[in-house]
C-alpha cells in the first residue's frame, strides 16, 4: 500500500507531462470504444441491409443452384422440412421461395427479368421490399395474376401500377411458361441492379405458370440475430429431411460482402494500430525523462539499500496508475458518445446515396458491446505497460556511485 501511494505522489511531481499522457491514454481510448462500435453497429446494418434485401441469414437451396441457377434444381416436398424448420427456437421468420428468368413486356417495350415467386404474408418479416413501395401496393394473401417490380424495371417497360405485362420464360418441365399479370406495386430498394431486374409474383401463381408441382427453389430464414447464423446452418444440416440439400450461411450466399468487411476491419486496425504507436511513444518519452530526471534519486535510494526489483515496481505502479485513470476516463467518455451518437444516428450527407446502392441505410448507428468495449483498452494497456518496461528495466543496471554524479 506504502508503495502505490508512493507512487501515486511521484506521478504529480511533474503535473503537466503526467496530465498529457494521461489525456493522450484518454484520447486514444475513448477513439477506439467510439470507433470500434461504430465500425461494429455498421457492419451489422451492413449484413442486416443486404440480407433482408433478398438473400437471408441461412438459406436451403438444391445442390449447385446457387452457382448455376436452373429450373430443374429444386427442393421437393417442401412442407415437412418447413414445419420442421419453424420450429428452431432461433429463427425469427421462414418463407419460400421459388425463380425463373423471363422476357418481359409492355405495350411497347421488352426487357429481361427475375421473377420470385413468394408468399405474401411471409415476405413483410423476410425481406424489406414490402415496405419499400413507392406506388400502389404489395401483393397480399389470396391475390392471383398480380405483381410488383423495381422502379427502374417499370422505367424501362415503360409499364406503371395498373398496367398488363406479359411474361414469357420455361418451365421445370421444359414446356413453354407464359402468362399476364397485372401490376399492382412499384418498388424502390434504391439498390440500381436490384430495381432493374426484379419482379415478385405470388408463389401459387408461380407454381402454375412454371409448372412446380409444389417444389420450390430456396428456404429464406432469418434468425434473431446473425451471429446464430452458422449455427443454425450446422443444426438444419443434422436433420434428415435436409439431406442432400445444400445449407449456406450469408457469408456463403454473399461472398462479397463478407470480404468487403474484412478489408475494411483490416484497414481500420492499421489505423488504430498507428493510433496506439502514437500514445505509445508519449509514454515512452514520459518515463526516459522521468528516469534521467531522477537518477540521482535512484542512486540514493540504490545505495541505502533499496533492492532494483522494488525501484522497477514502483515505476510500473505509477506507469498502471496513470494508465488507469486514462482508461477509465477515456472508456466513460467513449460509452458516453456512443450511446449520444446510437440515439441519434450519424449521417452520411452526400455518401448516403452511394452507400444505398450496397443496401445501406441513410444514417449509420454505432452499437456498443462488451468487445467494442473492452477490446480497444486492452490492447492501450498492454501497449502502455510494455513502453514503460523498456525504460525501466535500465534501472537495475544503474550504479549507485555514477548515479549519485549525474
Amino acid at each position: 500500500m506504502n508503495d502505490i501511494l508512493m507512487a501515486w505522489r511521484n506521478i504529480w511531481r511533474n503535473p503537466r507531462r503526467s496530465i498529457l499522457t494521461i489525456l493522450a491514454i484518454v484520447f486514444a481510448t475513448t477513439l477506439l470504444v467510439f470507433m470500434l462500435s461504430f465500425q461494429f453497429g455498421a457492419y451489422d446494418d451492413m449484413i442486416d441491409s443486404s440480407v433482408r434485401q433478398s438473400t437471408g441469414h441461412v438459406q436451403i437451396l438444391a445442390p449447385g443452384y446457387q452457382d448455376r441457377p436452373e429450373m430443374r434444381k429444386t427442393v421437393d416436398k417442401p412442407e415437412a422440412l418447413y414445419e420442421i424448420i419453424s420450429a428452431i427456437p432461433d429463427v425469427d421468420a421462414i418463407g419460400m421461395r421459388s425463380e425463373a428468368f423471363v422476357l418481359a413486356s409492355g405495350e411497347t417495350r421488352s426487357r429481361g427479368l427475375m421473377v420470385t415467386g413468394v408468399l405474401p404474408d411471409k415476405e413483410g418479416s423476410l425481406s424489406s421490399v414490402p415496405s419499400q413501395i413507392e406506388e400502389g401496393r404489395y401483393l397480399i394473401t389470396g391475390d392471383t395474376g398480380t405483381a410488383v417490380l423495381g422502379t427502374l424495371a417499370a422505367r424501362n417497360l415503360q409499364i406503371g401500377v395498373g398496367d398488363e405485362c406479359v411474361l414469357l420464360g420455361g418451365g421445370k418441365d421444359g414446356s413453354v411458361a407464359a402468362a399476364v399479370v397485372k401490376i399492382v406495386g412499384i418498388y424502390k430498394s434504391g439498390i440500381d441492379e436490384f430495381d432493374r431486374s426484379t419482379m415478385q409474383i405470388p408463389l401459387t401463381d408461380f407454381d402454375t405458370i412454371f409448372s412446380m408441382e409444389g417444389s420450390i427453389h430456396r428456404f429464406v430464414i432469418t434468425l434473431d440475430h446473425i451471429s446464430n447464423a452458422k449455427k443454425a446452418a450446422t443444426d438444419i444440416k443434422l436433420y434428415p429431411q435436409a439431406e442432400g440439400l445444400s445449407v449456406l450461411s450469408w457469408e456463403e450466399l454473399t461472398p462479397g460482402l463478407k470480404q468487403s468487411i474484412e478489408l475494411d476491419l483490416i484497414s481500420g486496425i492499421i489505423m488504430y494500430f498507428i493510433l496506439v504507436i502514437v500514445v505509445a511513444f508519449s509514454i515512452l518519452n514520459t518515463f526516459f525523462m522521468a528516469i534521467f530526471e531522477r537518477k540521482k534519486e535512484f542512486g540514493v535510494l540504490l545505495s541505502i539499500g533499496m533492492k532494483p526489483v522494488r525501484l522497477v515496481k514502483l515505476m510500473l505502479m505509477e506507469s498502471m496508475s496513470m494508465t488507469a485513470v486514462g482508461l477509465l476516463v477515456g472508456m466513460t467518455c467513449g460509452i458516453g458518445l456512443t450511446m449520444l451518437a446510437a440515439k441519434h444516428g450519424i449521417s452520411m450527407g452526400d455518401s448516403a446515396e452511394f452507400m444505398a446502392q450496397y443496401g445501406m441505410p441513410e444514417r449509420l448507428y454505432p452499437k456498443l458491446s462488451t468487445l467494442s468495449i473492452v477490446l480497444g483498452p486492452l490492447v492501450v494497456c498492454l501497449v502502455t505497460f510494455i513502453t514503460a518496461l523498456i525504460p525501466v528495466l535500465r534501472i537495475p543496471h544503474l550504479h549507485p556511485v555514477e548515479a549519485l554524479r549525474s
